[in-house]
């Protein structure tokens, strides 16, 4: 199918479904923005989902406990803390979805500012393109070009206590423009908008690991917590993509020369899974999605209508490689498994990074089916440069 019939198939489905609780906006039909399948976890902006870091997306978007550097706040805003630098900025982008559209694409830009020894200060800008479409009506009128988009701007603060805990937390504004005022089930739809926080913390620890010096670490980042996001006035709008992300890691310091980094993270959607409705619309089995962001928050661990192993499903896995020589040259690998229920997002990652004086270049690519992932072959490029004194955390 050309890339023309799909924007068609986003602009028709979006206006259609805009005014009823499946909401979310899609690309493909059937594909969400964040590369995952439609599934019955429905959420708004689900591009806040994807993870803009190259470093991170070669490790199979494992990162949550990983040393940091200029993109820490996209994955865990606590590990800014710890950032080795006075300050610095990134600028990270990738086109995405490239095998189902060809001018969708996501741009990241952040930087950081260390106010003293334990508090770092950090901002950073996600925009995410979704290309110039044909929009039309149901009945496929005409209603002209547009070019939606989407994006997050963040504040974020990180406190180290102690020589090895910090906490973090960033206040996020995110504007979602994709109907250009259209109307939809004869109500004129309007950008969404909503605010947004994150908590975050970081735990690491130089010891001896398996007979090697190591520096073993923890993160923990509770993501998007926040209002409703709704396109028609007096709608109840739909859940923010609040995400539970926990992980490890443990860089093994081989020598002077060679150093290991293992990870491994875990991610739970933190939003109601949708019910069982019989053909009158009552409920058979699940919870009634319809309630307050935290009985979402706190009910989402158990509200999935297949009970306790269909909630084991709802959680994703990432894990990554890492290897660094001299502190100068890297290479990464890993792997990201999502159940084919909840999203089907199973694939591998390759990257590899330069360090040269103030300069980082990192990229990644994705290796997975061409007919079954949405994903396949994207690639992300980050560019890092890290300004002052060299210290050591």
């Amino acid at each position: 199918m050309s890339s023309r019939l799909f924007k068609t198939v986003f602009s028709v489905f979006s206006l259609v479904t805009i005014c009823t609780e499946l909401s979310a906006q899609l690309v493909e039909s059937g594909t969400e923005t964040n590369g995952s399948r439609r599934n019955n976890i429905l959420t708004a902006v689900p591009f806040l989902l994807i993870t803009p870091d190259a470093r991170a997306g070669g490790m199979g978007d494992a990162g949550v406990a990983v040393q940091p550097d200029a993109n820490a706040m996209s994955i865990n805003p606590s590990k800014l803390a710890f950032i080795d630098r006075d300050y610095g900025f990134s600028v990270a982008y990738s086109p995405w979805l490239k095998n189902v559209v060809p001018d969708v694409s996501l741009t990241y830009l952040s930087g950081y500012s260390k106010l003293d020894e334990r508090n770092t200060i950090g901002a950073s800008l996600r925009y995410f393109n979704l290309g110039e479409i044909q929009l039309t009506d149901i009945s496929q009128q005409d209603l002209g070009l547009y070019t939606p988009y989407e994006m997050a701007l963040d504040v974020s603060l990180a406190r180290q206590f102690g020589e090895s805990f910090s906490l973090g937390t960033a206040v996020r504004y995110i504007y979602s423009n994709l109907f250009s005022g259209q109307f939809a089930a004869g109500q004129q739809t309007k950008a969404g908008t909503a605010f947004a926080v994150d908590v975050s913390a970081y735990f690491k620890k130089p010891t001896v690991f398996l007979g090697r010096d190591a520096v073993l670490s923890a993160g923990m980042n509770i993501s998007n917590i926040g209002t409703k996001l709704g396109y028609v006035d007096g709608e109840n709008g739909n859940f923010l993509p609040t995400n539970l992300k926990l992980g490890g890691a443990s860089t093994f310091i081989i020598d002077d020369y060679n150093q290991f980094t293992i990870a491994l993270d875990f991610n739970k959607l933190l939003v109601p899974t949708q019910p069982v409705y019989d053909q009158e619309g009552r409920i058979l089995s699940g919870k009634d999605p319809n309630r307050s962001v935290t009985s979402g928050i706190f009910g989402s661990f158990s509200d999935a209508p297949g009970g306790f192993s269909e909630e084991l499903r709802e959680i994703s896995m990432a894990t990554g490689l890492e290897y660094w020589y001299n502190q100068q040259f890297g290479l990464r690998a890993g792997y990201f498994y999502e159940s084919p229920q909840k999203g089907n997002r199973r694939y591998m990652t390759v990257g590899a990074g330069l360090k040269y004086n103030v300069f980082n270049i990192d990229f990644a690519y994705l290796l997975a089916n061409a007919q079954k992932s949405a994903l396949a072959n994207t690639l992300r490029f980050s560019l890092i440069f890290n300004f002052g004194d060299l210290k050591s955390y």
